[in-house]
């Protein structure tokens, strides 16, 4: 049974995703060996389009650069470059959206093929939408230059298909860099760092404006192509993806390692080994699902305490308070507000 791509999985193209990142680390002279060490790759291999990489030599590529390039603003020039891509079908899903909704929908649906190592999950309620960014495969030490860039693409992909700039608002799971001023230049000046997400915000209003330049027909045939490219690798996106998706959908019944390794076939210990593959443990899975269901719950739906306890099945509020301590490091009271 295919649960999904782990981090060891050899189908990223090289001359996708990562060859934007070795052309940028080119452009400023870096070295192709020094750039490509402990990859396994080789520059002519990813020029004649052959070489496909797993998710864990593509962050070590991204280590190298930014230790080559040692410069501030290669996250953000590396994300102005992402969306919507030259990587066939699943590019040209986004080129012919005809509303940035539905640009934002098929680059959730087709995350593997576009955004592989971090996952956007679109969330919308009445006023809002909201972007937020989850780890796909473990990506350790690269999540902050993920996070910069994956926002970048989206701001970047939204004003070319809005053809203006958008009222982003941000929120980043990490304390303020000392290089704000990228962010500034790069994402704009309404940001929140040490939240509890990292996410990003717009008014409704902006998802449903027409395309009129965009083909319905040229991007609804994409689509057919990208659904049929992710068959043909034999899942639609990340193990942990799969194991976050189903947490949260059994969020209400009693969860532990042994229940969800037999409902994804197999053994207690091959799940376990997985998640100690991807630097991560079942316990640190649950509470991030937990954690996120409560944000909604408190912030969305506006649940006070009782109901949010009661909706995660705690018998107790106090152990619920206890618990929401360790998710985030604050008690319910002490939450900021994210939505909205």
């Amino acid at each position: 049974m295919v649960i999904g791509y782990e981090c060891d999985t050899r189908f990223i193209p090289a001359h996708h995703q990562p060859a934007l990142l070795i052309d940028l680390a080119l452009s400023r002279g870096i070295d192709s060996h020094r750039l490509l060490r402990g990859t396994g790759l080789f520059y002519a291999d990813i020029a004649e389009g052959r070489a496909k990489l797993s998710p864990e030599q593509f962050v070590t590529l991204i280590g190298n650069a930014q230790r080559l390039l040692d410069a501030d603003d290669s996250s953000f020039l590396f994300g102005q470059r992402l969306l919507p891509g030259h990587y066939g079908e699943a590019s040209h899903t986004l080129e012919n959206a005809c509303t940035l909704h539905q640009a934002l929908e098929r680059l959730q649906c087709f995350r593997a093929l576009l955004s592989p190592l971090f996952t956007p999950r679109l969330l919308l309620d009445d006023k809002q939408a909201y972007l937020y960014w989850l780890d796909s495969c473990g990506t350790g030490h690269s999540r902050i230059f993920l996070a910069e860039a994956c926002m970048t693409a989206v701001v970047a992909m939204s004003r070319r298909l809005s053809a203006e700039r958008l009222p982003w608002r941000f929120h980043f799971s990490y304390a303020k860099p000392r290089y704000i001023e990228q962010y500034w230049v790069h994402l704009g000046e309404e940001l929140t760092f040490d939240s509890q997400l990292t996410m990003m915000s717009l008014p409704r209003e902006y998802l449903h404006r027409p395309r009129p330049d965009a083909s319905a027909t040229a991007g609804q045939v994409a689509e057919l192509a990208s659904q049929t490219q992710l068959a043909s690798l034999g899942w639609q996106c990340s193990f942990l993806d799969r194991l976050y998706e189903y947490l949260q959908a059994n969020i209400r019944t009693p969860l532990n390692l042994e229940r969800v390794a037999l409902a994804f076939g197999m053994s207690p210990a091959t799940l376990k080994r997985k998640l100690q593959k991807h630097d991560t443990h079942f316990q640190e899975q649950l509470d991030l699902a937990r954690k996120h269901v409560a944000l909604y719950l408190y912030q969305v739906r506006g649940y006070g305490n009782d109901e949010v306890a009661a909706y995660l099945r705690f018998t107790d509020t106090t152990n619920f308070r206890r618990s929401f301590k360790r998710w985030t490091g604050m008690v319910p009271s002490g939450l900021r507000r994210l939505f909205g």
